[in-house]
């Protein structure tokens, strides 16, 4: 991800995460750390190959990773619904995964809303486990983070669906 995409990427995170979504701000304060020798950050995003314009394709999906003290945290993870099913989730998870082995992780964390089951069932396919809930974490609708974890994320290795 870079910050040409950032039009493309907040449109979409607009249209997934409506009431809680990252601010522009919030995406070019994660940039800021990406691209540096001693860079704490790895943002991808995911463009629709069949499209072939100037600008580049149809910008179908994005996921960020920080990595500081041998520990990653998934930073956000999107994919948009007409790519669901496609294994683009999958897709994402895994390069963020194979970062993290880069940056010396050995254990990843993430947040996930209580109430989006879809995504849950792909962490729990990469093996993440449930460790506690932060409540009314996703604001302002009040709603609680389930709190995942992956130890060993170098074991991660071919998963590409996303069901």
């Amino acid at each position: 991800m870079r910050w040409w995409d950032l039009d493309r990427v907040m449109e979409l995170e607009l249209e997934l995460f409506p009431e809680d979504a990252w601010s522009r701000g919030m995406f070019w304060s994660e940039l800021a750390d990406a691209r540096h020798p001693l860079a704490t950050r790895h943002y991808i995003v995911a463009e629709d190959a069949a499209a072939d314009t100037i600008g580049g394709g149809r910008l179908v999906g994005y996921a960020g990773l920080a990595a500081i003290a041998g520990t990653g945290d998934v930073q956000t993870i999107a994919a948009a619904r007409d790519q669901w099913g496609t294994g683009l989730g999958a897709r994402l998870l895994a390069d963020l995964m194979h970062q993290a082995t880069a940056f010396e992780c050995h254990e990843v964390l993430l947040e996930v809303r209580v109430d989006n089951l879809r995504a849950q069932r792909l962490y729990e396919r990469f093996g993440f486990e449930p460790i506690g809930f932060r409540k009314g974490y996703y604001q302002p609708g009040n709603v609680d983070a389930l709190v995942m974890r992956m130890t060993e994320p170098s074991s991660v290795q071919g998963t590409t669906t996303d069901g």
